[in-house]
């Protein structure tokens, strides 16, 4: 069966990617609480060259904007914001191949997250929104 052109489903796909990006900001925060501790995640940062004071305020801009991006708080602007954190990342584990599951972890994950930040601003807020931004239209 053939989708009706008049149907608008788009601010619900667009939720549907808000919702599912907050959570995986959320999840990539918590990860670094709850698995490799955040004294952990500091000492990883000094390993690859960073300062591992600013392992924390990395957690706090990923579960604070996963979870503004989940509920629809600005969305599209913390999703642009939260994107140079996820290069860094990716950038830090290009090195070590394609699949975050190899040693070291790979970049698939991170590069992922970049795509859909990067689609979520580019989109706008979706439905369920609480506080909706304005839309980027860029012009062609």
């Amino acid at each position: 069966m053939q989708a009706n052109p008049t149907d608008n489903t788009a601010a619900y796909d667009v939720a549907l990617l808000r919702i599912s990006l907050g959570v995986m900001w959320i999840a990539h925060a918590l990860l670094k609480l709850f698995v490799f501790t955040l004294p952990g995640t500091a000492q990883f940062f000094e390993s690859v060259g960073l300062p591992g004071i600013l392992a924390y305020p990395v957690f706090a801009a990923e579960l604070l904007g996963g979870t503004a991006i989940l509920l629809g708080l600005y969305a599209r602007q913390v999703s642009l914001a939260l994107t140079p954190i996820v290069v860094g990342a990716a950038s830090v584990h290009f090195g070590n191949g394609w699949l975050f599951t190899n040693p070291g972890g790979g970049w698939e994950y991170p590069v992922f997250l970049v795509a859909a930040s990067v689609a979520l601003w580019l989109a706008g807020d979706g439905a369920l929104a609480l506080r909706r931004s304005q839309r980027f239209v860029p012009a062609l």
